[in-house]
C-alpha cells in the first residue's frame, strides 16, 4: 500500500463546465529542487514491500519468543537468514542473563489469622520453608530494624520509598529468616528484587487490605507464628542473541563522494513476552528493520548504516544495554542517530508518536518529523518515553528515539497479538518516513547527479 507516494486532485473548471483530472506529486515532491533525486527517492519509497513485511510478522509470531528459549533461538536464525539472504555478512552477538523460574508453590499461614491470605510471588525470591515469629518492620529501613531483633524472624514490610531488594537485604543482614511485604496502594501487588543475589530470603507478597489487616493482628497478639513455605524458585543464568547487519558506506566502491566516519542505528527487539505470539510487540519491528536493511542494501550512500535486532528486551532492555556498553568510545562518538522501531503495526492503535528519553527534539525527531511533513503534510509528535531500546542509547549520549502507536493496542502482552491484528497501511507508513528520513542524513541525492 504506497498510498504516500502520490495525490490525485480533482479540478474543476466551472466556467467552461468541465471537470479535468490532474495527477500531481504530494506537496514534497513538487517542492524539490533536485529532480534526479527526487526520482531517486520515489523509485526507493515504491520499493518498499509492505506484503514482504506482513510475512516476516507472520514467519515470526507463530508462537511467543522469550529471551532464552529454542523460540528465540529460532527467531534469531530465522531473521539471520533474512540478513543474510539480501547479502549482508551478518553477527550474532551472544550475550548473558540472570533467568529466573517462578515457584509452583507459595503457602503462607498464620496462627490465629482468621483472614483468609493469597499470597504473590517475588520475581528472584528464592526457595525455602520458614516458621518463625512475625515482626512488623514499617518500610523496613535500617533506622527502623537497627533496634529490633530479626534473627529467625519473619518481618512484615510495606512497600515504599526504597526497593524490594534493599529492604530484604537490610532484613537479612538482622538475621531474618523470611519476609513478608504488603502494598502501599489498593489493588494488585507485583513486584522484582531484579536480580539474583546469594544473600536473599524466603519472601512473598501481599496486598495492602491483606497487609494491614496482618499487622493490627501482630499488635494484638505479638507472638503470632507464621509458617512460609516457597518451592520451585530458582536462578539460572540463561543466554540471548543480537543479530547485527552492517551496510559500508558505499563510497568504499564509488569515488564520486568520500566517505563520513558517521553511523546509523536501525533497531527493534525481537523477543516477545511469555504467552504471546507478539505478532506488533515486536515482530512489527522486526520485520520493519528487515525490510529497511532489505532497501537500503542497494542504495548508495556516504554513511554506514547498522540494522540490529536486540534480545530480551522485555526483561528489562538486556540485549540494548549489552550492546552499547561493548562499543568503544570512538563508535559511540561516530554513532549519531538511533531509530528504534517498536509495535509499528497494529491496526487498533492510536497514531505514530515518536519517544525521547527526555521529551527533547534530537536529529532523529527532527528527521523524522521533516520526512512525516512531506509525506503525509504533518510531522510526528513527540513525547517522552524510556521503555524501549532507545534508552542505551540515549544514556550513552547518541540521539534516539522510538516509533510507536500510542496508545497501545487492548492486546498489548496478551495471547491475542496475532498476525490479524496488523494493519499492512501502518507498515508502510512508519516504513517510508524512516527511510526518507535516513535518506536525508546519508546524502543519497549525491548519487543521484
Amino acid at each position: 500500500m504506497k498510498y504516500s507516494i502520490y495525490k490525485i486532485v480533482i479540478t474543476a473548471i466551472i466556467g467552461l463546465c468541465v471537470i479535468a483530472p490532474i495527477a500531481t506529486f504530494a506537496t514534497y515532491y513538487t517542492n524539490s529542487q533536485d529532480e534526479k533525486s527526487t526520482n531517486l527517492e520515489i523509485n526507493i519509497l515504491q520499493s518498499i514491500d509492505d506484503d514482504n513485511m506482513y510475512k516476516n510478522i507472520k514467519s515470526l509470531s507463530k508462537k511467543p519468543r522469550v529471551a532464552g528459549t529454542e523460540q528465540e533461538d529460532e527467531a534469531v536464525g530465522y531473521i539471520k537468514k533474512q540478513f543474510d539472504s539480501y547479502g549482508y555478512k551478518t553477527e550474532v552477538q551472544t550475550f548473558t542473563f540472570n533467568d529466573y523460574t517462578a515457584p509452583h508453590t507459595i503457602e503462607l499461614t498464620l496462627d490465629g489469622f482468621i483472614h483468609i491470605v493469597d499470597p504473590s510471588a517475588l520475581e528472584y525470591s528464592v526457595s525455602g520453608h520458614v516458621v518463625g515469629e512475625v515482626i512488623p518492620a514499617g518500610l523496613g529501613k535500617v533506622k527502623e530494624l537497627q533496634h529490633l531483633d530479626l534473627a529467625g524472624k519473619i518481618v512484615l514490610i510495606k512497600r515504599g520509598d526504597i526497593s524490594f531488594k534493599e529492604k530484604m537485604l537490610n532484613a537479612a543482614k538482622k538475621g531474618a529468616a523470611g519476609v513478608i511485604f504488603y502494598n502501599n496502594a489498593p489493588g494488585d501487588i507485583m513486584g522484582s528484587l531484579g536480580e539474583a543475589n546469594d544473600s536473599f530470603i524466603p519472601a512473598v507478597l501481599l496486598t495492602q487490605a491483606e497487609g494491614e489487616k496482618l499487622v493490627k493482628q501482630v499488635k494484638n497478639n505479638p507472638d503470632t507464628q507464621a509458617t512460609l513455605n516457597i518451592e520451585g524458585a530458582k536462578s539460572i543464568t540463561n543466554i540471548s542473541h543480537n543479530v547485527i547487519a552492517t551496510k559500508k558506506p558505499s563510497n568504499q566502491n564509488n569515488s564520486k563522494i568520500k566517505a563520513k566516519h558517521d553511523i546509523i542505528v536501525i533497531s527493534a527487539h525481537h523477543d516477545s513476552v511469555a504467552g504471546a505470539p507478539g505478532a506488533n510487540d515486536n515482530a512489527s519491528g522486526t520485520a520493519m528493520t528487515l525490510e529497511l536493511a532489505r532497501i537500503f542494501k542497494t542504495i548508495p550512500s556516504d554513511t554506514e548504516i547498522r540494522f540490529i535486532t536486540f534480545g530480551a528486551e522485555e526483561l528489562g532492555l538486556l540485549g540494548s544495554n549489552h550492546y552499547v556498553d561493548q562499543l568503544s568510545a570512538n563508535e559511540i562518538g561516530r554513532i549519531k542517530a538511533n531509530f528504534n522501531l517498536d509495535m509499528v503495526g497494529s491496526k487498533d492503535a492510536g497514531k505514530l508518536t515518536l519517544e525521547t528519553i527526555d521529551d527533547k527534539p534530537n536529529l532523529v525527531t527532527e528527521l523524522t518529523q521533516a520526512a512525516s511533513l512531506k509525506l503525509n503534510g504533518k510531522p510526528t509528535p513527540v513525547n517522552q518515553g524510556d521503555r524501549s531500546d532507545h534508552v542505551p542509547f540515549a544514556k550513552a549520549g547518541i540521539p534516539a528515539a522510538l516509533f510507536i502507536h500510542n496508545p497501545a493496542e487492548p492486546w498489548y502482552h496478551k495471547p491475542e497479538d496475532k498476525i490479524d491484528k496488523i494493519s499492512k497501511a501502518k507498515l508502510q507508513d512508519v516504513a517510508e518516513i524512516v527511510t526518507l528520513a535516513i535518506m536525508n542524513q546519508t546524502r543519497v541525492e549525491h548519487y543521484a547527479k
